[in-house]
This record gives C-alpha cells, structure tokens and sequence, in this order.
C-alpha cells in the first residue's frame, strides 16, 4: 500500500507576515462603520482613528498590535492611504472648485498659507519632536489626516510622528463639530458664510459634512465645495515638502532624496484631470468614494494603532497648545476671510 503525501500549498510570505494586521485593519473598519451607523454624529474616518488608538491601549490587544499585526498595520498606513488619496480625486471637478469665483478662491489660498506657515512656525518654537511641527501644520492647512498621511510618505517620516498628528488633528477637527454650529448665529453668519466658514477652517472632509450640515443644504453645499478647494493644495503642498527636501539632502550629500512629486500625488492629479474633462457615470463615482473611504479609514486604523499615549503625555502640553493655538488660527483666518469675500 501505498501512501500519497500531499503537499500543503504554501503560504507567501508577505501574506503570512501581513496577513493579521490587514485582518485587524478590516475588523477595525467594520466597526467604525457600525459606529458611525448608531451615532451619524461620528465621521467614519474619525472613528477609524479612535479605534485604532484603543486597539493599541487594551491589554488584550496591545500584544497583538506591537507583535503580529504591527507590519500588516504600517502596510495599512502608508499603502493604503496611498490607494485612499488617489481615489480622493474623484470627489474633484476644477469646473465646481473654480464656480465659487477668483475672490473665494484667493481667500482659501491665503488660509492655508497662514494655517501652515503659522503652525509650522509655532511647532518649531514649542520644541515638538521629528517631523510633528509639519506634519500638524499641513494636517490643519489641507485635509487632516489624508493631507498628514500624503506629506509624511514624502517626507518619509516617522510612523510615530505621523500617529500623534494624526491622533491631535483628529481630536481638534472632532470638537469643531460640536463648537462650530454654536458660533453659526453669533458671528452673525448666514447659511453661505456659515458653510463657507467651516470648509475653509474645520480639517477632514467627513468632519466639514458633520459641522456644515447644522446650517442647512445651503451651507452644506458651499462647505463641501470650499473644502474640496483646500483638497486641491494637497498636491502642490506634497510637492513643495517633496522638492525642499530634496534640495536640503543634495546639500548635505545624501544619497536617498525623495522624488519632487511622489507618484500617488501624481494619481491624484490625473484622477482630477479626468474628473474636470470626461464625463463619469454616478454609479461609478459613488463606488469610487465608497472604496476611498474604506481605504482610509483602514490607513487611519493603522495609523491610530502606532499612538503611544504615555509618549504623547510626555509632551501633552506642547502638542495641546500648537492643536489650540493652530485651531485658533485657521478659525479665525478664514473668518475673517469669509467676512470679506461674502
């Protein structure tokens, strides 16, 4: 008698190496959405990022996070927000960014020109550690945590660095849709202002829906469209970073230099590009969200699970007074900046 060994087919190593972390990154996700389903009040994205930082904290789960699923969460945090910010181009039409007409469009150039000059300065004179001062900085200038996730692959920083400001900007993005909606009647806005206001000063786009939506459909539409604006200068931003860094490192003689525009800026662009002059059916557009937002609140989840809370404390009071002072900034520069173009 004769006995056949039949062979197990074998398991490739990336998968076995990244397989739990994308496992946990998924699960992580299913949840947010489940979140987000019993409290709409909670962006998807946001609660991606809370999770990921609980899962990193919990004594059942810290040992798988720091172990087995570390390598499949970085994976998550740098190729999927990758993927995730490509497909974020198919929320843009130049034709609908340029409809808001030259004087919006100059004032939402000068908000985040001084949100992130300003918070990059101030990051800087509080002392914040590796690339924290710019990453926070193009965080609140831009996009939150996409615009964060985008200028540290070109900077190629610090997975920690890149957790706490995601983990800051998240936080004070999150606040701004509770205090946001009580200064609506008091700085004597109407629905245009309101909604123009929070697109040009509230970070993540899921937290520009959550604050503008108080003010009404009207203010809601002109929310969106000023934040798909600032969603424009991510590109030019990454790279602004990209090409100084480059420059910095030929002076100093290193041989790794980043490249002047990373290639998923470049999709990015050319998704836009495409958005402007063909014609794309809804359904496809829908679709294309739907996979853009999971793709990031799976990065997110990734990059929530790298913040070390008992670092962070370490220095909680120079990252709470940049997220204040830099919150303060944006508000009250594109407040200033609707007065005057409305």
């Amino acid at each position: 008698m004769t006995l056949r060994v039949v062979a197990r087919p074998a398991v490739p190593p990336a998968f076995r190496r990244n397989g739990p972390g994308l496992a946990l990154a998924v699960l992580g996700v299913a949840v947010a959405w489940a979140v987000h389903a019993a409290v709409p009040a909670v962006p998807r994205l946001t609660a991606a990022v809370a999770l990921g930082i609980a899962a990193a904290h919990l004594p059942r789960l810290r040992a798988l996070v720091r172990g087995a699923a570390r390598p499949g969460l970085s994976l998550a945090g740098r190729r999927l927000m990758r993927i995730g910010i490509v497909l974020l181009g198919c929320k843009l039409s130049l034709h609908d960014v340029l409809g808001l007409g030259w004087a919006t469009v100059a004032m939402v150039l000068a908000v985040v020109g001084a949100t992130f000059a300003g918070t990059l300065w101030l990051g800087r004179q509080l002392g914040l550690p590796g690339d924290q001062p710019l990453l926070v900085a193009a965080g609140y200038a831009i996009c939150g945590a996409s615009a964060i996730g985008a200028v540290s692959e070109a900077a190629g920083s610090d997975e920690e660095d890149a957790a706490t400001s995601v983990a800051l900007v998240t936080l004070c993005g999150t606040l701004a849709i509770a205090v946001l909606p009580l200064l609506h009647q008091p700085l004597g806005l109407d629905a245009t202002g309101f909604g123009r206001w929070v697109g040009a000063g509230v970070h993540d786009v899921g937290q520009v829906v959550a604050t503008a939506q108080t003010g009404g459909p009207v203010a809601l539409r002109e929310a969106v469209l000023v934040k798909l604006m600032r969603v424009v200068m991510l590109a030019p931003l990454v790279a602004g970073v990209g090409i100084a860094l480059r420059n910095r490192r030929r002076a100093a003689r290193t041989l790794k230099r980043p490249p002047a525009v990373p290639l998923f800026v470049a999709g990015f662009l050319l998704v836009v590009a495409a958005r402007s002059v063909l014609t794309v059916p809804d359904g496809l557009l829908e679709g294309a969200q739907q996979v853009q937002e999971l793709l990031l609140a799976a990065a997110l989840f990734g990059l929530g699970s790298a913040v070390n809370l008992p670092a962070l404390a370490r220095t909680g009071g120079r990252v709470a007074a940049l997220g204040l002072a830099a919150w303060v900034v944006v508000a009250g520069v594109s407040y200033a900046g609707v007065l005057l173009t409305t």
